[in-house]
């Protein structure tokens, strides 16, 4: 059994046991919210992006041996950070953390959206957040946009001049966001009709403001924190991953 597996599974059984709400159906995109011709759709979408990821972490397993360890534990960091939901009665889901930011800024996107899939399956599968019908939809939210906003904005930011942690504070911040408006259009789209899909979308979106704003918010602490400790205590990890140059290890210490 490896190290990544046990921490896993060690995580998981915290969470259920402690973590887990009453009304657990809220958290992600409840089973049976999403009609079936659209969490299909949804599903297909997700399956080029898991193609590729899980190609990509082979391949990098394959001449790394301490790859796999640090994939389960952002794993477990983002099965963590996901699973602390704030219910949102009229939208069907909940406003929570997502954590993929973290995971883009470190893996990359695409060993990132594996690590989302992985965790939102384990809480679909254990604690019964989010469902199985719907984990096509909820990887396309959290784990496919959350990690390529997260990516995108961390890599902007950093070639417009700006430090580890502005960089960090901000990806953080967009892929919550950016992760939540994803979700408001998924539901729009699955429960609205044709010409109601736009004001239902603004609609949701509201509904997600008064707790998604403080959260993002938050959020783009968590990972400015994250990438600021690892530059202090573990700068070669960041070299590893390509995030930091060789020649700036010394202005981080």
């Amino acid at each position: 059994m490896s190290l990544a597996f046990k921490i896993s599974l060690a995580v998981a059984t915290f969470s259920c046991t402690t973590l887990m709400p009453d009304q657990a159906d809220a958290m992600h995109i409840s089973e049976g919210i999403l009609p079936f011709p659209w969490a299909a759709l949804w599903f297909a979408v997700s399956l080029p992006f898991l193609f590729f990821a899980v190609r990509q972490v082979r391949k990098r397993a394959a001449t790394d041996l301490s790859y796999k360890p640090l994939l389960g534990l952002l794993t477990a960091t983002v099965f963590i950070v996901s699973a602390m939901p704030i219910p949102i009665p009229t939208a069907g889901t909940c406003s929570h953390p997502c954590g993929t930011a973290i995971s883009a800024i470190l893996l990359g996107p695409l060993a990132s959206i594996l690590v989302g899939a992985g965790a939102l399956l384990v809480q679909a599968l254990l604690m019964a957040h989010g469902g199985i019908s719907t984990w096509g939809a909820n990887i396309v939210s959290m784990a496919i946009v959350g990690s390529v906003v997260g990516f995108a904005v961390f890599k902007t930011f950093r070639r417009m001049g700006a430090g580890l942690a502005v960089a960090a504070f901000a990806a953080g911040l967009l892929a919550d966001w950016a992760t939540y408006a994803t979700t408001a259009l998924e539901l729009a789209a699955g429960v609205g009709a044709p010409g109601e899909i736009g004001p239902l979308f603004l609609q949701i979106a509201a509904a997600f403001v008064p707790t998604q704003l403080p959260i993002g918010i938050i959020e783009g602490f968590m990972a400015s924190g994250m990438v600021t400790l690892l530059a202090k205590r573990r700068p070669d990890m960041l070299v590893r991953f390509h995030i930091l140059k060789p020649e700036e290890v010394s202005s981080c210490l």
